[in-house]
């Protein structure tokens, strides 16, 4: 079962790479876990996994910078309906749309929209950084890769921006910021964080093994 986190020159790569090779020998999987920018790799892997860091729009611009990357995506994931992780700004990239520095479209596979983090309390900063406890939805008390994490599970959150979505069944848990914030969506076989999996220690490597072990 071979899993690829894309390299797109955002996020660190390695550290999730390095994250889900121990959540792979935790679970006793022998999963090969290849740090790739190449199109044919994606459309190879079985799972797939993006992480992102800095503005949606950088993101989304070093994804369509890599030849043929985003048409691999789109191959595997919806059409082939290989299991995707996105981590982060890599969550965030899933939406309709960005709103970061004016209107950026993204991939537009789960409908809603990242918008500036506006927490309406003057004592929490922006960014929103540091450890938050997560609250999975019902539906994320369901769903296969939330597994075990529990309301009061703690996360390592970096980001200025949320994701929005649009329907309430896509969200799997949130985050207390000021307001309830997207911390997890999904959708079929479909799942992001907006927390660091590879940073947020044993709740984090439990996400990681429940993605390794999932078959939408």
């Amino acid at each position: 079962m071979s899993v690829v986190v894309v390299d797109y020159g955002s996020g660190n790569l390695r550290s999730a790479a390095k994250a889900l090779e121990r959540a792979a020998r935790e679970r006793g999987l022998t999963s090969p876990i290849l740090v790739s920018g190449e199109a044919e790799a994606v459309l190879q892997a079985e799972r797939i996994v993006l992480p992102g860091v800095g503005a949606f729009a950088d993101c989304k611009a070093g994804l369509a910078a890599l030849p043929g990357m985003i048409e691999a995506l789109n191959e595997a994931v919806i059409r082939r309906g290989r299991p995707f992780l996105g981590i982060c700004v890599g969550m965030q990239l899933m939406a309709e749309r960005g709103l970061e520095h004016g209107k950026h479209p993204g991939l537009g596979w789960i409908e809603g929209q990242v918008e500036a983090l506006q927490p309406g309390n003057p004592a929490l900063k922006v960014p929103h950084m540091g450890w938050n406890e997560l609250e999975p939805t019902d539906a994320g008390l369901r769903h296969p890769v939330l597994a075990g994490l529990t309301a009061g599970s703690h996360a390592y959150f970096v980001h200025s921006y949320h994701f929005r979505p649009r329907y309430p069944e896509h969200l799997l848990a949130t985050v207390d910021y000021g307001q309830a914030l997207a911390a997890a969506v999904g959708r079929d076989n479909l799942v992001g964080t907006q927390f660091h999996p590879e940073k947020s220690q044993a709740t984090g490597l439990r996400l990681l093994g429940n993605f390794l072990e999932w078959r939408p």
